[in-house]
């Protein structure tokens, strides 16, 4: 009787279970980042794997492509998100700006002055704005889902003497990406712009044909450029390393609403996830760097409004210079301002 009884249980659980996997994996999204399994990237596109695969209880599955095994560049990935065979891609402002130049206003130095604000700022309006911007200049094919964080903020390092002022970089070989807005930042400080491709800087700091860089510590200390003569980093925070998330627009359209749901908020889950990694990988690469001799020097609020100063012809650069360019410099302004007043009401009632 038992035997018969459970018998009938599991054929009946059967028959409930074909239907369900009929429908299991309604869709499958490609997700590609062009790094490895130590970055934020990852990361994050390990949380929205399992957010989204959990919260669509299997209707939709993600399949991670970690490196260049779908494409090797931002031109060459943002086609591939274009015309449908890539789903997800995550670019920085450089890697997408032969596409989207405007998106460069993120590499704009000393417009966002911590994390509290940043975070604002993106988790806000003004991503919406840019993905309004990318829709109506990609043919609605390509979408900006959100933008988080890839290495934390983009600070001044070099091989020479320690930076404290704009006057200290004069004369330096700043290694910057090929890219006119980097190149321009660096002039206004005084130091000479050098185009290195990321794989050559280590012998570059060497050799000496650079002398400096513009990056984040995680990636500083990720490639050892202490080893090379990379000895000075000054905390100047200029620029917040926006990893924009971008997703195939006909790709998240054909979805029902309840799955395009899921994957907004998967992608708020990444944000988040990328937004506090930095934070936790800098603690120990800042304490590697001190420890092996580096020196760490973060300056004053005066001598960082004088960087400020000395940048401000950029901000003019950017608007004649790029398309849409005073557009999107007037939206993140304006969010900001948004941001830090909000911020500093919040925080005045929470000294009460």
């Amino acid at each position: 009787m038992y035997k018969n009884t459970l018998k009938a249980m599991l054929a009946g659980a059967m028959l409930i279970a074909t239907p369900l996997a009929a429908t299991a994996q309604d869709y499958t999204l490609r997700a590609t980042a062009n790094s490895n399994e130590n970055d934020e990237d990852y990361d994050g596109l390990v949380v929205f794997k399992n957010f989204v695969e959990s919260a669509s209880n299997g209707a939709i599955a993600v399949e991670l492509f970690i490196g260049t095994q779908l494409c090797s560049n931002g031109a060459e990935c943002l086609q591939g998100v274009a015309d449908g065979s890539i789903d997800i891609y995550i670019s920085t402002s450089g890697g997408a700006s032969g596409i989207f130049p405007y998106v460069q206003v993120l590499d704009l130095p000393y417009l966002m002055a911590d994390d509290r604000v940043a975070e604002a700022v993106l988790a806000g309006d003004f991503t919406r704005k840019l993905r309004q911007m990318a829709l109506e200049d990609s043919g609605d094919t390509i979408r900006l889902m959100t933008v988080g964080n890839t290495g934390g903020w983009r600070n001044f390092a070099n091989t020479k003497r320690r930076v404290a002022a704009p006057a200290d970089m004069e004369g330096l070989k700043i290694r910057t990406v090929v890219a006119d807005l980097p190149q321009e930042l660096v002039r206004a400080l005084g130091a000479s712009p050098t185009p290195i491709p990321w794989p050559e800087l280590f012998t570059s700091f060497q050799t000496g044909v650079v002398e400096g860089s513009k990056n984040g510590i995680t990636d500083i200390m990720g490639m050892k450029f202490p080893d090379a003569g990379l000895q000075y980093v000054t905390l100047d925070g200029h620029a917040y390393m926006g990893a924009l998330w971008w997703m195939s627009n006909q790709r998240f359209l054909e979805m029902p609403e309840d799955m395009r749901r899921v994957v907004v908020d998967g992608f708020y889950a990444l944000q988040q996830a990328t937004f506090a990694s930095p934070k936790r990988k800098s603690i120990a690469a800042y304490e590697e760097f001190v420890a092996g001799g580096g020196d760490l020097y973060v300056p004053t609020p005066d001598e960082k409004a004088a960087f400020k100063e000395a940048a401000a012809p950029v901000f003019d650069w950017f608007k004649a210079n790029v398309g849409r360019g005073e557009e999107v410099f007037d939206a993140l302004n304006s969010a900001v301002a948004e941001a830090e007043a909000e911020i500093n009401a919040a925080r005045a009632a929470d000294l009460q």
